[in-house]
């Protein structure tokens, strides 16, 4: 679960760029990001998007219900895949 203290320091804007990604990334991985306020699951999009962070290793519904893949359910090479992490990174 995202840590309280995490998730008041990154609304502050007090947290490093690689601690907000680390963040997420736990967030992502245990599924609570998808259960928090709207702009939290669209930041988590947005880094899974840009390569900082990939999908769960377990799907998760969010808080509508949606489904959302585990990293091992989407193709190899697309948005929430380790090899898209790694394209990504290595292009920055």
């Amino acid at each position: 679960m995202m840590d309280v203290s995490d998730v008041i320091a990154y609304d502050e804007g007090e947290l490093s760029e690689e601690d907000t990604i680390a963040m997420f990334q736990k967030g992502i991985n245990d599924g609570s990001v998808w259960k928090m306020q709207g702009s939290m699951g669209r930041q988590a999009m947005a880094l899974i998007e840009s390569g900082h962070c990939v999908l769960g290793e377990q799907g998760h519904r969010d808080y509508y219900g949606n489904y959302i893949p585990s990293r091992t359910e989407v193709q190899p090479g697309t948005k929430g895949s380790q090899e898209y992490a790694d394209k990504m990174m290595e292009q920055s």
